[in-house]
């Protein structure tokens, strides 16, 4: 099960991670507003030390809906893994798809007003999606980095509308593994991604809190 951890915005948050055995670093980039939104010489620095753990892979985390600002940013931090956080369209996955050898990720948003989102799921498929990634939208409509959980009916019913594997985010923390053990036995599904627990009491990346996360979901016996 791969562990991706959202928000980086430092060295030291790379180094905590990397001792917390994280596989993936969410790496915010064209995120307006974000806590942990990066420049692009930020992002380059950051996804530099990413790759110098020589375990874990950088994630370019963005709203951003065009090809060429992404083709640009993804090559300058050399990031292969990209995350489509808004509600950007099919057809810029095609676009990616068919110019880079980019892994696209494609955030499916878990809400009464995101239906419309869930008839495109066929054509994100088409155009060349890798995976997907399922999150709880908050109910004021926010999205992203909210902790508001996913309902497990509610993952599985776009689950099994799936063909491409799918990591599950939305309010995920140590200790409600058992909560999600019909996610957890879906075929398709993959991972977590993971935010709000993963940070201390001052909204920093903590170390024994993604420590306690991962060993929570991947050896529930082996709690921290």
């Amino acid at each position: 099960m791969l562990v991706k951890i959202c928000g980086a915005a430092s060295a030291e948050d790379v180094a905590s991670l990397d001792s917390a055995g994280a596989d993936f670093v969410g790496l915010w980039h064209g995120v307006p507003g974000g806590r942990a939104n990066l420049t692009l010489h930020q992002l380059t620095s950051l996804a530099d030390a990413v790759h110098r753990t020589g375990r874990m892979h950088p994630v370019l985390v963005t709203f951003l809906n065009d090809a060429g600002t992404l083709r640009a940013a993804t090559a300058a931090a050399r990031v292969q893994w990209v995350q489509l956080h808004g509600y950007q369209p099919p057809g810029l996955v095609r676009a990616l798809k068919g110019t880079t050898d980019l892994t696209v990720v494609k955030v499916l948003h878990l809400g009464a007003d995101t239906r419309a989102e869930r008839s495109l799921i066929s054509a994100y498929e088409r155009a060349g999606t890798d995976l997907f990634l399922l999150d709880a939208v908050a109910g004021d409509g926010r999205i992203g980095s909210t902790g508001q959980p996913a309902d497990c009916g509610a993952v599985i019913e776009i689950a099994d509308r799936l063909s491409r594997p799918f990591l599950l985010a939305g309010g995920i923390s140590a200790d409600n593994r058992e909560d999600y053990r019909a996610v957890l036995e879906h075929p398709l599904f993959l991972g977590i991604d993971v935010d709000t627990a993963a940070r201390d009491v001052d909204g920093r990346l903590s170390t024994d809190r993604v420590t306690a996360v991962r060993r929570g979901w991947r050896d529930p016996k082996a709690r921290a």
